[in-house]
């Protein structure tokens, strides 16, 4: 609990600041973690290489310093939007089409928005501010219990109802056994747990474990599909625009919707690579070893386990 007053307690102390105040402790804080701590320094290394073989060291360095800069940026700017006004929020994010959600929310459906740890994911938190409609950002627990609140807390500020991953299924599938429309956010650029994995697709020159999971919940509840796709415009203000993905998921063929999805978040990386969370372990399941693995589980075995 100490833990978490600090932190609102430190998010009134820099909303009290001018935002130029502001970026000059996030300058501050990337010379902090770039080279004093140098964190994660070599995870971002290897991903840019790997996902940018055809750019030079020079070119992946000049990447990498640009996004510690935005990782410096966006960590203070969420602790900025924790104490946000209403008015001030809404002068930083700007909502280019929000009526596509709100109008298949008008005729009653599901919509869920598929987005990527991209520019500053949290200022989507704002949504409740651009619809009467329920909105569920679905987060994964986190290890500490200070930041989970904190995040919790932060996520319903505008009306949200923050909703716990493994509840989501049961939660929204209640929603539309009720005909009571609503929007749920999932990020899509999570590592899957090793027994999760089943589908595999290129993604920036690798190849890649993605997340089924938001698909097979959409696709159970025929949900509208919409790609979240965020802008920064400066520092401290964003934009975001939704892209139809499919209005009828249950006839998607399947893999479709993960697909086209993480098509659309590569997209957005190649043109501004420093934007995406490159210390995130994106790549730590290897195909052959989880095949390899599998493979050794005889039917006997998995019987065994069961």
């Amino acid at each position: 609990m100490t833990g978490y007053y600090f932190l609102r307690t430190l998010s009134w102390l820099l909303y009290a600041m001018p935002l130029r105040v502001l970026y000059f402790h996030s300058d501050l804080l990337f010379f902090v973690i770039y080279y004093l701590l140098r964190y994660r320094r070599d995870v971002v290394k290897e991903n840019l290489a790997n996902s940018f073989p055809e750019k030079t060291k020079k070119e992946r360095d000049q990447i990498a310093i640009k996004y510690y800069h935005h990782l410096c940026d966006c960590f203070l700017e969420t602790l900025y939007f924790d104490r946000i006004s209403n008015k001030k929020v809404k002068e930083r994010v700007t909502y280019l089409n929000p009526g596509m959600a709100n109008y298949f929310m008008d005729q009653g459906k599901q919509v869920i928005i598929l987005m990527g740890h991209y520019n500053n994911w949290e200022c989507f938190n704002s949504w409740g501010l651009q619809s009467k409609y329920k909105a569920y950002p679905i987060y994964k627990k986190l290890r500490s219990k200070t930041f989970e609140k904190f995040y919790i807390h932060l996520r319903s500020k505008f009306g949200a109802c923050p909703l716990e991953r493994a509840l989501t299924f049961r939660q929204l599938n209640e929603d539309s056994r009720k005909g009571v429309p609503g929007l749920s956010l999932f990020l899509i650029d999570q590592t899957p747990r090793e027994h999760d994995i089943h589908h595999w697709m290129t993604f920036l020159n690798q190849e890649t474990a993605v997340l089924i999971g938001p698909e097979k919940v959409a696709t159970k509840l025929n949900a509208v599909v919409l790609f979240g796709i965020t802008r920064k415009l400066k520092r401290g203000f964003y934009e975001v625009e939704f892209e139809l993905i499919s209005e009828h998921s249950k006839y998607s063929p399947k893999f479709e919707i993960t697909e086209k999805s993480n098509q659309l978040m590569e997209k957005l990386i190649n043109e501004n690579p420093e934007f995406w969370l490159w210390s995130h372990r994106k790549w730590k399941h290897k195909r052959s070893v989880i095949e390899q693995k599998r493979n050794l589980l005889t039917p006997e075995l998995v019987d065994s386990l069961a």
